[in-house]
């Protein structure tokens, strides 16, 4: 062998295991471009979570505020409830008039409430939901069946979707009226 050939084969050698520098390029551009739409992603991801705790921040930012306000409602249900309509009927003008005006703030705190998100507790169907429920006592079912809503003891409200204040309401009791089991048979 010359002195030639064997100076040109380790050259040949070295460009055959070297990579090729547009294939290298190549896949540069592709992590590049990989990481770019990442970081897209992620951009956007950040963007989204921002809206959505600012929307939460605006619709619940009220919560502690509107639970010190359901309380006041709470005051305004019972001076009214301990004034049944015989007695409103039969009491002086003055008297009458102090009602009217009670009851007239009520509605206005109840429509100040709603309209910044806070809702009544539904309990109409009268299902027991512990979601939204809390249960104080078990009273005899009024032929009601065993574990629905009996009496409503406080209102329970709702701030958009969340709750704000379970309902405390009576359940209906198993009626223990039932025929006993025969156990020696």
């Amino acid at each position: 062998m010359s002195e030639e050939t064997e100076q040109e084969m380790p050259e040949a050698r070295i460009a055959d295991s070297a990579p090729d520098p547009i294939a290298v390029l190549k896949a540069e551009v592709e992590s590049l471009r990989d990481q770019r739409l990442r970081a897209l992603a992620e951009a956007e991801n950040v963007r989204r979570r921002a809206d959505r705790e600012k929307s939460d921040a605006s619709q619940y930012a009220v919560t502690k505020f509107a639970r010190d306000m359901v309380s006041i409602a709470d005051n305004f249900s019972r001076a009214l409830a301990a004034c049944p309509p015989e007695l409103r009927a039969a009491a002086d003008a003055q008297i009458r008039a102090v009602l009217d005006g009670v009851e007239a703030t009520d509605r206005q705190l109840m429509a100040t409430l709603e309209r910044y998100g806070v809702k009544p507790v539904s309990t109409e169907d009268g299902k027991f939901d512990p979601n939204l429920h809390q249960a104080i006592a078990e009273v005899p079912g009024k032929g009601k069946p065993p574990g629905s809503i009996v009496d409503v003891v406080q209102m329970g409200y709702m701030i958009g979707d969340r709750l704000l204040r379970p309902a405390m309401v009576t359940v209906a009791k198993r009626d223990e009226t039932a025929a006993p089991v025969d156990t020696k048979a």
